[in-house]
């Protein structure tokens, strides 16, 4: 599956030159990993945002998001949150941030 470059170059230009950022190609698309961790991907047209076991049933409830679910094992604590759950920039934002705040709490990898 490709993947939306330009959502890719808006993660990128957001997250910056983040200590410990790696960009890797994963599940058909292209993730940015924090120390090792994934923080946030693009996989078609839709985030993918880990967020933790313990914040998914909350964040899984937002506009746009649903439970990853790219493989036949649906993945709890990973996210895909379609356009409509990032609209105007603050709400990528936030889900950036909520993906790169989770890598972050993780020991390195």
């Amino acid at each position: 599956m490709a993947y939306d470059p330009a959502l890719a170059d808006e993660i990128r230009a957001r997250i910056g030159d983040h200590p410990g950022l790696v960009e890797k190609q994963m599940f058909g698309g292209i993730g940015f990993m924090i120390n090792g961790n994934m923080a946030v991907g693009v996989s078609g047209g839709e985030l993918m945002v880990r967020i933790g076991k313990e914040a998914h049933d909350e964040f899984v409830a937002l506009p746009g998001a649903r439970i990853f679910d790219l493989s036949a094992r649906p993945v709890r604590g990973w996210l895909l949150v379609g356009s409509e759950g990032f609209a105007t920039e603050a709400e990528l934002d936030t889900w950036i941030d909520r993906g790169v705040l989770h890598a972050e709490s993780l020991p390195p990898r």
